[in-house]
């Protein structure tokens, strides 16, 4: 007996789904290392500005909250207070209270 094997040709928009569903397959693992990357690039990288090495707040001031900008930092305490003080010095330029 001979087996005659047919090979039959798939219809034209099941090889263009087959060939559509790869290339989106490969777009998405592309993807998904890019988004990786990124990611371990951004956390791999220091700080730009360095937090300052010693924050000396006023006696009864606690911290709630920190930011900074090229030559002074800002500590809002619990207290409602933005306590604005120079960078390189340390001395504390201005008191703001927020009112709730």
């Amino acid at each position: 007996m001979d087996q005659k094997t047919f090979q039959i040709d798939e219809p034209a928009n099941l090889r263009f789904l087959r060939r559509l569903v790869t290339l989106l397959t490969a777009t998405m693992i592309f993807g998904l290392l890019a988004i990786f990357v990124v990611l371990v690039m951004r956390f791999s990288l220091e700080p730009s500005v360095p937090l300052p090495e010693i924050i000396t707040l006023p006696s009864g001031a606690t911290a709630s909250a920190f930011t900074q900008g090229p030559n002074w930092y800002a500590v809002v305490t619990v207290e409602n207070q933005i306590l604005i003080f120079d960078r390189v010095t340390g001395d504390l330029h201005q008191t703001l209270q927020i009112r709730p």
